[in-house]
């Protein structure tokens, strides 16, 4: 039975050329074995139907008859079936010489990259503990780190304090070498950084000793965090550039995750503060003042007459920061204390209330 390999690579069977080359790239890149999640039979299962298809006759008779002819081995005599010059062609190849940069489709799999990308050095990510308070008013945490950054003795140029530097030997000054890799799918090669002089294509004529040329090392560097104010549990903080450095490539990121301690009183909604407040049943009848501690200082609180559980009372400007100058409010949730005993007298007083219909 015929394998069906316009579904082999997910295309309708009136596909263009570049649609075809197109869906093969991203499928050989998603297979291949070379990758953790790759899967060697699907890849050459795909690079079977990209033979075909990519060549007009092959699919001419592929269409016709459901299979090519024209000799034994229908797909090439490349190791494993596979015809390593249609290969090639599909990314600019003529099928004589096979050296091109494989990060156009595998990324940094064969050692090469994508030509301009820029390496980067390893993010670092810390978690850190805030209080309430400070997680709504903002706050600066500094920590020590210990992390590969650039070394501040050649301040990153690898070459001691004076010294020249010189086209590097390995790469004649270009900054990327040739490797002759091999896989199941042939012998090839691949454009590389290169070792020496991490891509520069210059190296100094006398190494630094601190970092021995290389131009970072590993150290100890205070980092200073800023907590912006009204910051939620669990938010992440990036700061670019503060991750490791990396030689010749851009550092990498610092990420802090922020962890609030949750406050015994108050709660954060948005950009407002939300407190309970329990007053007497008395004083919610007849209106009453309360001092009550915020998070910046003592106020008091004006209880309005007939107040209702659970109504809300504005503080207005005592929330959270917002803007220069400008706050949230604090929300105030009113909880009516009954008493748990009667004095005859309060009964007394409670029974003439009843009579007046209150």
């Amino acid at each position: 039975m015929s394998k069906d390999y316009y579904k082999i690579l997910g295309v309708d069977k009136k596909a263009s050329k570049d649609e075809i080359k197109k869906a093969f790239r991203s499928l050989a890149h998603k297979y291949h074995p070379d990758k953790s999640n790759g899967d060697e039979g699907k890849f050459k299962e795909i690079n079977e139907a990209y033979t075909v298809l990519s060549d007009e006759k092959k699919r001419a008779e592929y269409d016709a008859y459901g299979q090519t002819f024209g000799g034994g081995n229908p797909f090439g005599q490349g190791a494993g079936g596979f015809d390593f010059s249609q290969f090639a062609q599909a990314f600019g190849g003529n099928g004589q010489s096979v050296e091109f940069d494989f990060g156009d489709i595998f990324g940094d799999f064969f050692g090469g990259g994508r030509q301009g990308r820029v390496r980067r050095g390893r993010d670092i990510s810390v978690d850190i503990d805030v209080p309430f308070a400070e997680a709504v008013f903002g706050t600066t945490r500094s920590l020590i780190v210990s992390k590969i950054g650039v070394c501040d003795e050649c301040t990153g140029s690898g070459a001691e304090k004076g010294s020249a530097t010189k086209k590097c030997a390995t790469c004649d000054g270009s900054g990327k070498v040739h490797e002759t890799r091999s896989s199941f799918i042939g012998t090839f090669s691949t454009v590389a950084e290169c070792p020496e002089c991490h891509g520069r294509g210059e190296i100094p004529e006398k190494k630094c000793a601190q970092c021995n040329g290389v131009g970072i090392r590993k150290k100890q560097e205070e980092i200073d965090i800023s907590i912006p104010a009204g910051i939620d549990d669990g938010a992440v903080i990036r700061m670019a550039g503060m991750g490791e450095a990396t030689p010749g490539g851009a550092a990498g990121d610092f990420y802090v995750k922020v962890h609030v301690k949750p406050h015994p009183v108050f709660k954060k909604e948005g950009a407002n503060l939300v407190m309970p407040l329990d007053i007497k049943l008395t004083d919610a009848m007849l209106g009453a003042k309360y001092d009550i501690e915020t998070l910046d200082g003592k106020i008091t609180l004006q209880i309005p007459e007939g107040v209702s559980p659970a109504e809300i009372l504005r503080v207005r400007g005592r929330g959270v920061p917002v803007s220069k100058g400008k706050r949230g409010d604090l929300l105030v949730k009113i909880k009516i204390r009954m008493p748990e005993k009667l004095s005859r007298k309060a009964r007394t007083l409670f029974k003439d209330l009843r009579e007046e219909g209150i």
